[in-house]
């Protein structure tokens, strides 16, 4: 490589392209990889039948900083589409978040005395204090009932664990609510941007209206040719696995992965919301994705669409060669990637960041939130 970098960006995701582009303003050249042949990392979006699809999952962004709401505002307009799914439980159909109609369809309570009521009554009668699993802290939240029909069954598919062995602060920020509000998240902003987030990190990474420069390469694989790659810049910045980096030699931390299959329908609307999650434990996919709704069943002209585009997910382990989605955050885990984290701290003009680099689960608010504080520390 002749060209020669202040910093190379491996991972075209959210943290690096934050990071690239607050290097380029300050007047650095920047150098993107990604071994995928796409930018934007798991917020990659296509447009198929003229719909937005959400290729590696549901994207929904949501957050309390107002920082970070200006930031992404700053290369996207974000409709107003609210986070409101819906559980199917063997064909019976509960609100979520856990709210009024929720409880109503559940016990057939009508005020929130008595939704609270219930719930306290069969926290009780599980002799529940103080949680100390996942099946504990969902019971003490919400009771047995729904536990055992909207929780159970998606969580174990979702972690392919039992509750009873799962950490209980993975259900601690789940949405209870004693009013009829729909709204998933608890967060002042909220929506998707108009055109989808492939647009979003293309403009981040355009340094066309900046002092310094971004140049971003895809299907390019860092650690295949990381001596040339890591010569070719002062600095690296590293978004993908901390153990894979290191070839793995402390052990392989745990990951949950997902597959997706997705299809389009010859018909204007298939489910009626966007997500509907299947809380049984038969039904094999943890949940149904109907993207066409994240932009209200319509294109970027409001004309109606014709056909509609579903993915089905489905939960797994995670093994070398597929993408990592969830870092497993238990004891055993945490202890590996201490050990990892380690050696990265004395790994020289190398920064390890993301959800990949340093084995945590990110939100995209606290992606950005993150790059920009890291940002912050390097370059000033």
């Amino acid at each position: 490589m002749s060209a020669h970098y202040d910093y190379l960006i491996v991972g075209a995701g959210l943290f690096g392209a934050v990071f690239a582009r607050e290097a380029a303003a300050r007047g650095k050249k920047v150098l993107v990889i990604d071994r995928r042949d796409h930018i934007a990392g798991n917020v990659y979006t296509e447009k198929i039948e003229g719909i937005q699809v959400h290729t590696y999952g549901a994207h929904i962004f949501h957050t309390n900083s107002r920082e970070v709401w200006d930031y992404v505002n700053s290369f996207a307009v974000f409709n107003r589409f609210t986070n409101s799914p819906v559980a199917n439980y063997r064909g019976e159909l509960y609100s979520l978040p856990f709210n009024m109609y929720t409880f109503n369809r559940m016990w057939g309570v009508v005020t929130p005395e008595e939704a609270a009521a219930k719930i306290a009554e069969q926290r009780e009668a599980a002799g529940i204090t103080e949680p100390r699993n996942l099946e504990e802290q969902a019971i003490s939240l919400v009771g047995t009932d729904i536990y055992e029909k909207l929780i159970k069954g998606y969580t174990e598919k979702q972690w392919g664990r039992p509750c009873s062995e799962l950490p209980a602060f993975i259900i601690r920020r789940l949405p209870v609510r004693l009013t009829f509000d729909n709204n998933y998240f608890n967060a002042l902003y909220q929506g998707i941007p108009v055109g989808g987030y492939t647009g979003m990190v293309g403009r981040m990474l355009d340094a066309a209206d900046l002092p310094g420069s971004i140049e971003v390469r895809c299907g390019v694989d860092y650690l295949g040719d990381r001596d040339a790659l890591a010569a070719s810049a002062d600095r690296v910045l590293y978004t993908g696995a901390v153990d894979e980096y290191y070839g793995y030699a402390l052990g392989a931390l745990e990951y949950r992965s997902v597959r997706f299959e997705t299809e389009v329908l010859d018909m204007p609307n298939f489910q009626g919301n966007a997500a509907v999650n299947y809380t049984d434990g038969e039904t094999p996919w943890t949940r149904i994705i109907e993207h066409k709704w994240f932009e209200f069943g319509r294109d970027g002209e409001g004309r109606e669409l014709p056909k509609t585009v579903i993915s089905r997910e489905y939960s797994s382990e995670w093994k070398p060669g597929i993408e990592p989605y969830y870092p497993v955050n238990d004891e055993k885990n945490g202890k590996l990637y201490a050990k990892y984290r380690e050696l990265a701290e004395k790994e020289a003009g190398v920064i390890f960041g993301g959800r990949l680099g340093e084995y945590r689960y990110y939100d995209m608010d606290q992606v950005i939130a993150a790059a920009l504080l890291a940002a912050r520390g390097e370059l000033g």
